[in-house]
């Protein structure tokens, strides 16, 4: 059986695109979500498609950095599927097929490009950001909790972890707008 993933990163983004091709290339059970890939135990549709793999499956992914993020999250993972018995397909680059000697050696160099490129953009985004702080226009993410009401609440006795609760936010949070 062909079983597809297919991710984006947030509820803006499509996944139509990447249905559609994994569609074209026959994919009797498709997987999908949109979801941050920062890692991939808080991708709940990733972990329910790789348990869905049977042996003589083939996973199917439209490209490398919609299924992993680093070189050692997708060895792991793919190896994690050989284990199983489960061949491994990348649609976009080269199509990439781990039951092929081939393309096992072309996991390993197209995973590291991956882990490189998001270096990259990942130290261009932070460049980017430390330009426009000291230019006085970039001020960070909108304040989602006000420190009066946190203060307020402490003032009242509660404990930074119900303060957390009542919030609906991390105890790292309450305790941060406390100082």
């Amino acid at each position: 059986m062909l079983v597809g993933y297919a991710r984006v990163s947030t509820t803006h983004q499509s996944l139509d695109v990447q249905m559609e091709q994994l569609a074209a290339h026959a994919a009797e059970k498709i997987f999908q979500e949109q979801v941050s890939g920062k890692s991939a135990s808080n991708r709940p549709q990733l972990q329910a498609a790789l348990d869905f793999c049977r042996e003589g499956d083939t996973f199917l992914v439209t490209r490398l950095d919609r299924f992993a993020r680093s070189a050692q999250d997708l060895h792991n993972i793919v190896s994690a599927l050989t284990a199983k018995g489960v061949g491994f397909r990348c649609l976009q680059q080269g199509g990439l097929d781990t039951t092929t000697s081939h393309g096992k050696l072309m996991l390993g160099i197209l995973a590291a490009v991956a882990e490189f490129e998001l270096d990259i953009r990942q130290e261009r985004q932070r460049e980017g950001i430390e330009k426009a702080k000291a230019r006085g226009v970039y001020q960070g993410g909108k304040q989602r909790f006000d420190p009066v009401v946190v203060q307020k609440l402490r003032d009242d006795g509660m404990k930074p972890r119900a303060i957390a609760r009542e919030l609906k936010c991390s105890p790292a949070t309450v305790y941060r707008l406390l100082g």
